[in-house]
């Protein structure tokens, strides 16, 4: 999948971590990507918005 046109942007609850980020692109039609911030040019997971904000919710309800 072609990811042109992705605005990137690190996750809130990324911060003071050592550097260990996920980058998350939710602008492109029909998908959201996530990928290794110390890897921009490296292999991206896509999943369907559905998917994404259910894993989001499921994270949020953990301690």
């Amino acid at each position: 999948m072609e990811l042109n046109g992705a605005r990137w942007r690190k996750s809130s609850r990324s911060s003071g971590n050592g550097g260990d980020c996920v980058e998350v692109a939710d602008n492109l039609p029909g998908v959201v990507a996530v990928r290794d911030s110390k890897d921009p040019a490296g292999p991206a997971l896509v999943f369907a918005p559905a998917a994404w904000r259910a894993f989001v919710a499921t994270m949020a309800e953990r301690p």
